[in-house]
C-alpha cells in the first residue's frame, strides 16, 4: 500500500481522514503535537492514542525527510543546506541568524520559471514544484540541526518563502505549508511570523485574499520604471506593476501589518536619486515598507553592488517620502547564501 507523507495533511485534513476511517478525530491534536510542537519523527506512542489509530498511522503514513546533503557555514553564523529530496532533485534552505533568534528561508520550487535576471537560481529553469511536504521538510531539518549544533542558541521565530522558486507559482502547497506552520495544535507560528515573497506572479496574486491565511506579502520591486522592471523581472512584461498593484491595494491588513517591497540596489542601473524620488512617490500612499537589499554578486551576473555612500542616499530619498525604509544586511554571501545567490548547480 502507497503510504502518503504526514507533512502534506494540514490539521483538518488529518482530521477528516481519520474521522473517514472510523477513528477519534482527537488523535489528529496528538499526532501535531507529537511530530510539530515536539519536532518528533518517530512513531506517536502516546497512551491516549488508541491502538487502532496507531496501526493506522502506521499502515498509511510516511515520515520520512529530506536528507541534508551539504552543509555550508558562514563566518556570520548563516548556515546554507542542500537539500536532497526523494527523487534525487536538489534545493537549497538557508538559516539566517538575528538578534539571537534565526529566520529560515525556505524554497518552494527546484529552480524557477521566472528568469529574473538578478537572480542566480533563475538561470537554473523550472524543475518542478515542491510539495507541501517538501517545504515543511526543510523547516523540521534546519530546526533539529540548531537543536543538535546550537543548542544554546536554535530559536527558529520567523519564516520567508524567499529561496528557489517564485512562491505563488506554487500556490497549494506553500497555502497548506502556511497552514501546518500556522496551526495552534503544531508550530503555532503568529502569521506576523511569514512572509511570502512574490515577483508579481499575478494568478497566485488574485487568490491570495480569499485562500491564503493572513501572513505578510513581499513583493519584488526593483524598480517602479517599466523598462527597467521589464529587464529584471520579465513576468512584468506579461503582469504589468499596474495589474499587480490593484490586487495588492485590495489585500485588507492588520493592524500595524504593511506590504514590503523589496528592492534590489544595482550600481548604474536603478540606485539613482531619480530612481529613488520615484519609487518614494509611487508608494508613499500606501502601507508600505521599503527593504532596500545591495545587490549580491553571484558568478556570471552582469551586475555590480553600489558604494555604501549611494545606499545610504537613496534610503534618505525614501525615508523623505515617509516611508520606513530599511537596508538589509548582507549575510551568507561567502557561501553564496544571500538573497539571490542560491542554485543548486553552484553546490551539487
Amino acid at each position: 500500500m502507497l503510504k502518503s507523507s504526514f507533512y502534506q495533511h494540514n490539521f483538518n485534513d488529518l482530521k477528516e481522514l481519520l474521522i473517514s476511517n472510523a477513528l477519534n478525530p482527537a488523535s489528529a491534536s496528538l499526532l501535531y503535537k507529537h511530530h510539530y510542537k515536539e519536532k518528533n519523527t518517530s512513531k506517536c506512542e502516546h497512551h491516549n492514542l488508541s491502538k487502532k489509530a496507531r496501526e493506522f498511522v502506521s499502515e498509511n503514513f510516511d515520515f520520512t525527510l529530506p536528507e541534508i546533503e551539504l552543509i555550508h557555514e558562514s563566518e556570520d553564523q548563516t548556515v546554507k543546506f542542500l537539500v536532497k529530496l526523494a527523487d534525487g532533485q536538489k534545493v537549497e534552505s538557508v538559516l539566517i541568524p538575528f538578534q539571537s533568534k534565526y529566520t529560515i528561508c525556505l524554497s518552494t520550487q527546484v529552480g524557477c520559471a521566472m528568469k529574473c535576471s538578478f537572480c542566480f537560481t533563475g538561470t537554473q529553469g523550472l524543475k518542478r514544484h515542491l510539495g507541501t511536504e517538501e517545504i515543511i521538510g526543510q523547516f523540521i531539518l534546519a530546526w533539529n540541526w540548531l537543536k543538535k549544533n546550537r543548542p544554546d542558541d536554535h530559536q527558529l521565530k520567523n519564516i520567508v518563502y524567499m529561496g528557489q522558486g517564485e512562491p505563488l507559482h506554487n500556490f497549494d502547497a506553500v497555502k497548506k505549508a502556511s497552514e501546518i506552520f500556522l496551526d495552534q495544535h503544531g508550530m503555532s507560528l503568529g502569521v506576523q511570523k511569514i512572509t511570502v515573497s512574490t515577483a508579481g506572479y499575478l494568478p497566485g496574486l488574485k487568490r491570495w485574499n480569499e485562500e491564503m491565511p493572513g501572513v505578510n506579502l513581499a513583493l519584488s520591486l526593483h524598480s517602479v520604471i517599466e523598462e527597467k522592471r521589464n529587464k529584471l523581472i520579465p513576468i512584468n512584461q506579461r503582469f504589468p506593476l499596474s495589474e499587480v498593484m490593484d490586487y495588492i491595494d485590495s489585500i485588507p491588513l492588520a493592524r500595524k501589518q504593511y506590504i514590503i517591497y523589496e528592492y534590489l540596489l544595482i550600481k548604474d542601473f536603478n540606485d539613482s536619486d531619480e530612481d529613488a524620488h520615484a519609487t518614494g512617490a509611487y508608494l508613499k500612499e500606501r502601507m508600505a515598507i521599503v527593504n532596500l537589499i545591495p545587490f549580491n554578486p553571484f558568478p556570471g551576473s552582469e551586475y555590480q553592488r553600489p558604494s555604501d555612500e549611494r545606499i545610504l542616499a537613496f534610503q534618505k530619498i525614501i525615508e523623505s517620502y515617509k516611508l520606513p525604509a530599511l537596508i538589509r544586511t548582507t549575510k551568507g554571501d561567502d557561501i553564496l547564501a544571500a538573497c539571490g545567490q542560491l542554485n543548486t548547480k553552484a553546490l551539487a
